[in-house]
């Protein structure tokens, strides 16, 4: 199993646009093979920074998810309504010994 944890910095009033392409796209990944979770939430410190939060059964079912259409579209609306770059972080949820 693996997590994605996509950070995206939008612009304030392209807010509702990214929200409505957000909702498309999530409710067309839940239906995907290999996905176990996928939500997006808004930071409570900064409401231009929004986090995609998904689990995934392994990486290789990543690879179909990146050319799906809802990915394909979403992306054409996120890019427009970005001021920065994304952070994309992929980690497995094999816990760090920390005695």
């Amino acid at each position: 199993m693996i997590y994605v944890v996509a950070t995206l910095t939008i612009k304030p009033e392209t807010r509702a646009e990214f929200i409505a392409a957000a909702t498309a796209c999530i409710a067309g990944t839940r239906k995907e093979p290999g996905n176990i979770a996928y939500d997006l939430h808004e930071s409570v410190t900064d409401p231009s920074k929004m986090v995609f939060v998904e689990q995934w059964e392994n990486a290789e079912a990543l690879v179909p998810h990146r050319s799906t259409e809802h990915m394909k579209t979403f992306g054409r609306v996120a890019v427009q309504c970005m001021s920065a770059p994304p952070k994309i972080e992929i980690i497995t949820p094999e816990k760090v010994d920390v005695r």
